[in-house]
């Protein structure tokens, strides 16, 4: 069951030049919830995710963080207040280590001298990536293996590990399951499941809609840039779905409590 309100965005706007790309969008996420974020291409989900995740700052509109007003000066300030995302291109180093990658920009030293001259603890991070990646349910052979070694499905399953672990209050992940086969999208969708039991709160993109209708709690639908649905999942079956993403179905707003 849903928390608390942990995520909000309020009547949020963004336009580049004479492009509306955000309309007086709002939504809510609470703590141990999956939002399913659905729309065409151009409908504004990319400028949602930027703005939630501090890469972009909204024309008007509030950001509140466990009911605290935030403004986010870049995605570092939004990492560090809880809020991790994950873009499509995943952000692995091929050519480091999966512990490595696992802690890229929160290494950590060796104590003493050596760790001020930058000397890196290696065999506590390959034991902590390899439990971190094992609770949130991925498998992956050997922490120490570097990343080039593993299959695209992997790659992924360890970016997507990474974020769920390190992440304390609110995850964002842009197409998760992008062009992976069927059992490897099974195992992201299951880390997705276990970020929920962790009590996070979620918002998946994704255009594979049976993905969305598996997962989900609650499905934020776009369009041009508004939120033209917010229901719990049970409301929507495939075609109502693929209908309200195209406009073939009028809707009625339905805001989330």
């Amino acid at each position: 069951m849903a928390g608390e309100v942990i995520y909000e965005l309020k009547n949020a706007s963004k336009r580049y030049g004479s492009v509306i790309a955000l309309d007086g969008a709002s939504l809510k996420l609470h703590a141990g919830e999956v939002i399913g974020l659905v729309g065409d291409n151009g409908a504004g989900k990319s400028t949602l995710v930027k703005v939630l995740s501090g890469a972009h700052q909204p024309d008007g509109g509030q950001i509140f963080l466990e009911g605290k007003e935030r403004v986010w000066g870049s995605p570092r300030e939004a990492l560090e207040a809880g809020v991790e995302t994950l873009y499509q291109d995943s952000g692995l180093a091929p050519h480091l280590t999966v512990s490595q990658n696992v802690f890229l920009g929160r290494e950590k030293f060796v104590g003493g001298f050596l760790g001020k001259l930058g000397f890196l603890a290696k065999k506590e991070m390959d034991h902590d990536a390899h439990r971190d990646l094992e609770a949130v349910g991925i498998a992956v052979p050997s922490s120490n293996r570097s990343v080039s070694q593993l299959s695209g499905g992997q790659r992924q399953a360890v970016a997507i590990g990474r974020a769920v672990a390190w992440a304390k209050k609110v995850i964002i992940l842009d197409e998760p399951t992008n062009h992976l086969g069927a059992r490897q999208a099974g195992e992201v969708l299951n880390i997705i499941k276990n970020a929920k039991k962790k009590g996070l709160g979620v918002i998946f993109i994704s255009h594979t809609l049976p993905h969305v209708l598996e997962v989900t709690d609650r499905i934020v639908v776009l369009r041009l840039g508004r939120i033209v649905k917010d229901a719990p999942t049970s409301e929507f079956t495939g075609d109502t779905l693929i209908g309200t993403i195209t406009g073939t179905i009028q809707t009625i707003k339905v805001e989330g409590d």
